[in-house]
């Protein structure tokens, strides 16, 4: 135990004499212990409020019955089930508008309320009476309170004119939600005797008659979901965040290599001397790994907190990322659980380990004296240049199979992961290969070296350049795909907000006003009515749009494929127009039928166009707004756009709000929607923008730490030239351009590579996990700005190293000639 100390003391005493290896070390790790968690922390958080919502909605956790064919059905099939044994709960559930926020009312009835449902476990015994019986209460979360602006026991009114119980902010309720009890949501919601499913307790029951006997067919059992809707929906944007952060913590365990590969160089003598003292290779190792561990704890308890500041700094970009996207209401403030805080200690001990095992390795098998030799760890590299390449091809391979058989999310982004890998592996071999060519056609000697010294050189840079190739590769992938996105989104915009003006009345009362009000206006040329309706399709959420059948829709509509006469036939109610995520989930093409659910029954369509539906992961269904209204009465009609002269359009909006009395998310004109849009499009990828930057930083310190790690025993090849008359001013010079050319290399491979990257998240993983596919666009001048943000990232990199040979003295270079080496 006292040697073990004495030799954890001696290997200590290196990081005391070189604080900057140690800070370099401690970067490395700090840097991919806080991404990695800080991605996980905005995941867990994401995912609580997932739980939340399910456990506050009821049934997503909970087995249902709901009626096969309508959203809706009488209440007395509950008293007839419990009757018959049954612990059912009945649920209804609908939307409301308030303020001009739509929010979801959930009325449940307390008493008979499964335990596990937990719909509401604020209410408790103490508060069930003021929350049964009247005024009752509204149940919500403190953001939704604070985002109506309104005070704790305020009775807003809803869009219908009825008014909600006194609000009751509750912490575990979940935003966006609204529970009353069930008695008072059937009458606001105009929903006399009627509920919208029954939530089945787990509670054993003495005697439970069959369902079928007891209901017939009007209700089916649904069992409970392993995943929510939100979850669903959301997968793909917490798996992109989860592979930029398992990429940011690769990227930092490459700085780590660096760093120990530069220690374990310098360390030579000492780890010599240490064996020759009788210190087994064991426990050499063994004391190495503790001091390994010791480091990573204190790196990794820093990191956590930056994970930290990086995921509370990130949490407004996600959140609106998840609302704008998916409609998925994300708390503010960040809440994590122990498990957190162990995962990211575990994860930096786990890669500092992992980063050093090459090296502990090779300490361990090689002999003492072999650990005298100036480049024995560099020139056990290069054997591996040829094995490397051909795993490279083998990963390849795999990345076409995945393309081929595969069909889900996860095998789209194993496609990615394989050309990613393939690319890293396959880089020195091709790095090898372009400076054996440039080596063989050099006629000067010093040119000739400089091919040869770089080629001796790329072992000791291979991981570091690999790195700035990842990171590169990913910044040109997916900048090109926003890029491709965002002038593809404005062209879209274009296509679907044709009015000059977009309303949404408070209720239907003030509709029917602002419509009469409207058509005295001789500057409106049109009224184009609009409304909505929310299915399931599958099991997947989807909406049901009804639009006017008005030349603004047939002159402007992003349609991607079409049948003959489709605005006649959607017209007369016979067809319909869908998204193309929906035709891809359920496999629908043109002349295809397809059922959609209604309160009357099932309504067959024929699938007369596919259009373009970016930005809504949620299947979308096209149809007439008379054909609409019939088949769902109970919708709200209070959406519609103005078609007005647009030099009259300012006059226009501001006699609409002083008339209406109509606020900025009630009543927007065109301009404004575009801009909001294009607002809402840009913060969706900030998170995306800023993973990408942190990426590019961490390249750049990893080449640092390799240029470092390189620059010692780099001086056996220096000083002979010194040595025979070249000044150290141009050795630096040569030594600045050999850096750059390595750089420039591979950032001209990162290119194609950056290219094939997009490709793949355009064509394989967005339609994987959103259902639409993006054209595909390149972008010179952005990859020219890329190129030489990667050269000037290699020359701040290349600058420290240069400078040190710039001012080192004479003496120091003729020491190497007189040196055991």
């Amino acid at each position: 135990m006292r040697r073990s100390l004495w030799i954890l003391a001696v290997l200590l005493s290196h990081w005391r004499r070189h604080p900057l290896q140690l800070a370099t070390l401690l970067i490395g790790l700090i840097s991919a212990t806080a991404l990695w968690s800080g991605v996980q922390a905005l995941n867990a958080q994401a995912r609580t409020s997932y739980d939340r919502a399910a456990a506050t909605l009821g049934g997503a956790r909970t087995a249902t019955l709901v009626a096969p064919d309508s959203e809706h059905f009488p209440q007395q099939l509950f008293v007839d089930l419990r009757r018959a044994g049954w612990p059912v709960s009945p649920v209804i559930e609908g939307q409301v508008r308030v303020g001009g926020r739509t929010l979801r009312l959930l009325g449940i009835e307390p008493l008979s309320m499964p335990v596990e449902a937990s719909a509401a476990p604020a209410i408790g015994t103490a508060n069930l009476q003021g929350f049964i019986l009247p005024p009752g209460q509204t149940l919500l979360s403190p953001d939704t309170l604070a985002a109506l602006q309104l005070a704790e026991g305020a009775t807003p009114s809803i869009s219908n004119g009825g008014r909600l119980p006194p609000l009751k902010p509750q912490a575990e309720v979940a935003p966006g939600v609204l529970v009353v009890d069930i008695g008072f949501a059937q009458t606001l919601l105009g929903l006399p005797d009627q509920v919208s499913r029954l939530l089945i307790g787990n509670k054993p029951a003495a005697s439970r008659t069959p369902l079928h006997d007891v209901v017939g067919d009007k209700l089916k059992q649904v069992e409970p979901d392993t995943e929510t809707d939100l979850e669903r929906l959301t997968d793909s944007f917490h798996l992109n965040l989860t592979a930029f952060g398992l990429l940011s913590f690769l990227v930092g365990l490459f700085i780590v290599n660096s760093a120990i590969g530069l220690a374990f160089e310098q360390r030579r003598p000492m780890l010599r001397t240490l064996r020759a003292c009788g210190a087994s290779a064991r426990m050499l190792n063994s004391v190495m790994v503790i001091e390994l561990t010791l480091i990573a704890l204190i790196a990794g308890l820093i990191g956590l907190v930056c994970g930290y500041i990086i995921a509370a700094t990130l949490l407004p970009d996600v959140a609106a990322s998840l609302r704008g996207l998916y409609g998925a209401q994300i708390p503010g403030e960040l809440s994590l659980k122990p498990q957190w805080w162990l995962a990211g200690i575990a994860i930096s001990i786990l890669g500092a380990l992992a980063a050093a095992s090459a090296s502990l390795i090779k300490a361990a098998r090689m002999p003492v004296l072999a650990a005298a030799q100036a480049f024995a760890w560099q020139q056990a590299q290069q054997r591996w240049l040829l094995i490397q390449g051909s795993v490279a091809l083998l990963v390849f391979a795999a990345a076409a199979g995945f393309l081929l058989f595969g069909d889900s999310l996860v095998s789209g982004f194993a496609v990615l992961a394989a050309i990613l890998l393939g690319a890293a592996l396959g880089l020195p071999a091709v790095l090898g290969l372009a400076l054996a060519l440039g080596e063989r056609g050099a006629q000067r000697p010093l040119i000739k070296w400089f091919w040869a010294d770089n080629r001796l050189q790329l072992s000791g840079l291979s991981l570091a350049l690999m790195a700035l190739l990842l990171a590169l590769g990913v910044n040109i992938g997916v900048g090109t795909m926003v890029e491709s996105f965002s002038r593809t989104f404005v062209r879209w915009l274009d296509g679907r907000l044709t009015a000059e003006v977009y309303l949404n009345a408070a209720n239907d009362a003030q509709a029917t006003e602002i419509k009469a009000w409207v058509k005295q206006r001789p500057e409106v040329t049109a009224l184009l009515p609009g409304a909505r309706a929310e299915v399931k399709l599958d099991g997947w959420p989807a909406e049901v749009i009804g639009f006017a059948d008005d030349p603004t829709y047939r002159d402007h509509w992003p349609l991607l494929e079409q049948s003959r006469d489709v605005w006649d036939a959607v017209a007369r109610g016979e067809a319909a127009l869908i998204s193309e995520q929906l035709s891809r989930r359920m496999k629908l093409s043109l002349g295809d039928r397809i059922a959609v659910p209604t309160g009357k029954g099932p309504w067959p369509l024929t699938v007369a166009a596919i259009y373009a539906d970016y930005g809504n992961p949620r299947g979308q269904i096209g149809v007439a707004y008379e054909a609409l209204i019939a088949r769902f009465p109970d919708v709200a009609q209070t959406r519609f756009g103005l078609r007005v002269d647009p030099s009259r359009v300012p006059a226009l909006v501001d006699d609409l709000r002083a008339t209406f009395r109509l606020d900025n998310r009630s009543l927007a004109d065109q301009a404004t929607l575009k801009t909001e849009s294009k607002r809402i499009f840009n913060r969706t990828f900030a998170v995306t923008a800023a993973l990408n930057a942190f990426t590019l930083g961490i390249a750049g310190v990893a080449l640092l730490t390799s240029l470092l790690t390189l620059g010692n025993s780099r001086l056996p090849q220096v000083a002979p030239l010194w040595a025979i008359g070249i000044t150290r001013r141009k050795l630096a010079f040569i030594e600045l351009m050999k850096t750059l050319s390595m750089a420039a290399l591979t950032a001209l491979l990162a290119l194609p590579l950056g290219l094939l990257v997009a490709w793949c998240l355009i064509a394989v993983v967005n339609v994987k996990a959103f259902g639409w596919r993006l054209p595909f666009e390149v972008f010179p001048w952005e990859l020219l700005k890329l190129l030489g943000v990667a050269l000037l990232a290699s020359l701040i990199a290349a600058a420290l190293p240069i400078l040190k040979l710039l001012r080192m003295q004479p003496a120091q270079l003729v020491k190497v000639f007189a040196d055991e080496r």
